[in-house]
């Protein structure tokens, strides 16, 4: 069998998923690690010494990484990638998990530091790419991406965006939609006491949390809580009476909130990649009412349809997500039916299985071409 080399964005979530005993369902956000080794794959990947990057990795990381926002381009974490660079050499094929690590990995991979195949999965790369400053640096990032053996995305527009940026450079490499997935063996219906009637939970930079705060405050008769991270939460203003906000909750704390909700509302400004979808798969797994702003990176490839599995709202309107919110509060059979056919739509195609699959099949074909 073939062996990969992940590579991570270093962050406490993502080694709290890798400490974790093999089978609880934090450890699916190693992105199918542990299904590829259960299918025979050897697997390795960046984070296993469990300490920083050494010293040389962060000096001879750094250079790079300055010329490169001197120019007008951007960095990432070079350190991490050069630390772990000689390991990832000796496997069959390297996937890069985030855009932090995979643009100095592409960029490595350029300039031929790269020996094996590497996948890149894309997670908002567009709205990174338009932020590039100058002509060159995007001529220098779009042949560094085209050097990728495939790039993989969540969403079916960032797909699409990444196809038509590469070609106005006149480059082309295999660019694939992924639908991402949940383990609905771990997220599976319950029945808990509700503990709130409206639950959100995220904290990427696109989730509209500021305007779930202005429907709390117009649903007063509502019980609302927010989890999120301790950054996020110091951001926020004007908490109305009726919103509890929660903080850095651990993975298996956040599960038992969504499954305690009534309600899971999931505001998010529009944008390429996010969708809340993570936290939107799991809630509708857990067979929950989901209401969610139909961003572009959901709108299609998700098998989501306003009024049958879910609640799609236009990103940044306040009044049609507030009336969606209190329309299925306020009908209990509507809302069990809709959070039925939500956990159908998963089950039919948004499984982890289904996603480690799609990942296994482009590891696969790259590692042998």
């Amino acid at each position: 069998m073939p062996s990969v080399f992940y590579v991570y964005r270093d962050s406490l979530q993502r080694r709290a998923a890798l400490s974790s005993p093999l089978g609880l369902a934090e450890r699916y956000l190693l992105f199918g690690l542990d299904q590829l080794a259960e299918r025979g794959w050897t697997t390795a990947h960046n984070l296993e010494s469990g300490s920083p990057p050494p010293a040389w990795a962060k000096s001879m990381g750094a250079v790079p990484k300055a010329g490169l926002e001197r120019a007008g381009g951007y960095g990432g974490d070079f350190a991490t990638v050069l630390g772990s660079l000689r390991r990832a050499n000796r496997a069959d094929v390297v996937l890069s998990t985030v855009d932090t690590v995979g643009i100095p990995l592409m960029l490595l991979n350029r300039a031929g530091r790269v020996r094996p195949p590497l996948v890149y999965v894309a997670v908002g790369l567009p709205e990174r790419l338009a932020r590039l400053r100058s002509q060159r640096m995007r001529r220098l990032y779009a042949r560094a991406l085209a050097s990728s053996a495939a790039v993989l995305a969540y969403s079916e527009f960032e797909v699409e965006e990444l196809r038509r940026w590469l070609a106005a450079y006149g480059e082309s490499t295999r660019v694939e939609f992924v639908p991402f997935g949940v383990d609905e063996r771990r997220f599976a219906p319950s029945s808990p006491r509700v503990s709130v009637d409206v639950l959100s939970v995220g904290a990427d930079p696109h989730r509209d949390i500021e305007l779930l705060l202005a429907v709390a405050a117009e649903l007063p008769n509502r019980a609302f809580r927010v989890v999120t991270t301790g950054d996020r939460a110091r951001t926020l203003a004007a908490i109305p009476a009726n919103v509890e906000v929660e903080a850095d909750v651990p993975f298996e704390a956040m599960r038992r909130r969504l499954e305690e909700a009534r309600v899971v509302a999931l505001p998010v400004l529009d944008n390429s990649y996010s969708g809340a979808t993570t936290v939107l798969l799991q809630a509708m797994a857990l067979g929950k009412p989901v209401v969610v702003s139909g961003t572009k990176a959901i709108q299609s490839g998700y098998g989501l349809v306003d009024g049958e599995n879910c609640r799609l709202v236009e990103p940044g309107d306040a009044p049609a997500f507030r009336r969606a919110v209190a329309d299925v509060l306020r009908d209990e059979w509507r809302a069990r039916a809709l959070g039925a056919r939500a956990r159908q739509t998963v089950e039919q195609g948004l499984t982890w299985e289904r996603y480690v699959d799609r990942i296994e099949a482009v590891l696969r074909e790259v590692s042998v071409a």
